[in-house]
């Protein structure tokens, strides 16, 4: 069975990414592509690298007929994306790749974004999309919240740890770099080339990164008790890819058991031998992320490194396996490309 699909938001990073992505899906059909500020464009002139495609023209978002449409990406900035989605068709099956949906607290949205939201029945709604740990509530979900990148990577780090008490709750470090192409694709000034290259620095340090709502509202609710974590991201000057670092309280075999254990069965996390650790370079545009346990020199104490890339497996990637769930595919499907290298 073929599913029409569109999306919206089509001339971002992740919307490009999306694209690849369903360009070999073996069932999702690209039947409409939405980018208000580009509308009438063709997506050859802009993103040339997917010209061999027979992709449908640009249009605006309410140009569209969902009637003739399965499933939506909304690949929109936060703010925009929840006025958007509040008013397509109620029955609509959407996948959300923005901010907008992903703390169920309408006053937690609004602390750590600035306004109120638009459509708190939709917030209500909303499934959080991490896709390994809320499968059977994506399966039947309409409206689906993909996580923030790093969040994603914080989480596939950390949850089985805090779930199953393997590690203190009080003493979790991640200091983590991404790629400047989380950022988005908007111009800003800090990522001009001669701005960005040839360094990297920390922002939002302190425990103001939006991204914290997530690992508080996700580890508080694992723990049963609030769970607040130093988390401290870093710009690099690269183009794709997340490496998270985590220290914590906890004997490291038991640490690298746990994940072990958790992720046995996952086809998309990859547990590293006890003592080795991942890089970005060997997850680049796939859906996999790779994760290492190695035992700190202080006892008692392990650290834990992840890899994924942010526009796959942190985005667009987990959107569609999102939505090969909610349409009843394999979660697999056009999902299984191998890692670019070098």
């Amino acid at each position: 069975m073929t599913h029409s699909i569109a999306i919206i938001g089509a001339s971002g990073y992740t919307g490009a990414e999306l694209i690849r992505i369903i360009a070999t899906h073996p069932s999702f059909e690209i039947t409409a592509l939405a980018a208000n500020s580009k509308a009438g464009q063709s997506m050859s002139t802009v993103f040339p690298h997917l010209r061999h495609l027979d992709l449908p023209e640009l249009v605006r978002w309410d140009q569209i007929d969902y009637a003739q449409i399965d499933l939506c990406f909304c690949a929109l900035p936060h703010k925009t994306s929840q006025e958007v989605i509040g008013a397509l068709p109620r029955d609509l099956k959407i996948v959300d790749l923005s901010a907008d949906f992903r703390l169920r607290d309408p006053l937690q949205y609004q602390a750590w974004y600035g306004n109120p939201h638009l459509a708190p029945d939709l917030q209500a709604e909303a499934v959080y999309g991490l896709t390994e740990f809320y499968r059977s509530q994506i399966a039947s979900a309409r409206l689906v919240a993909g996580t923030g990148c790093n969040a994603a990577t914080g989480q596939y780090m950390l949850r089985p740890l805090i779930q199953n008490r393997v590690i203190g709750l009080n003493d979790i470090i991640l200091d983590l770099k991404c790629a400047v192409s989380g950022a988005g694709r908007s111009l800003k000034e800090n990522l001009l080339h001669a701005e960005l290259s040839e360094g990297y620095n920390a922002y939002a340090v302190g425990g103001t990164h939006r991204h914290l709502g997530e690992f508080d509202q996700e580890f508080s609710a694992l723990a049963g008790e609030d769970v607040k974590i130093q988390f401290t991201p870093h710009l690099v000057p690269a183009n794709r890819g997340i490496l998270a670092t985590g220290y914590v309280t906890g004997n490291g075999h038991d640490v690298h058991a746990a994940l072990s254990a958790a992720y046995g069965s996952e086809p998309f996390i990859e547990m590293l031998p006890f003592g080795q650790t991942p890089s970005t370079h060997h997850v680049r545009g796939s859906n996999f992320c790779h994760i290492g346990v190695v035992a700190d020199r202080l006892p008692g104490r392990s650290i834990i490194v992840a890899a994924l890339d942010n526009l796959t497996k942190g985005s667009s990637g987990q959107a569609v396996q999102n939505a090969n769930l909610m349409l009843g595919e394999d979660e697999t499907a056009g999902l299984l490309m191998v890692p670019c290298f070098p």
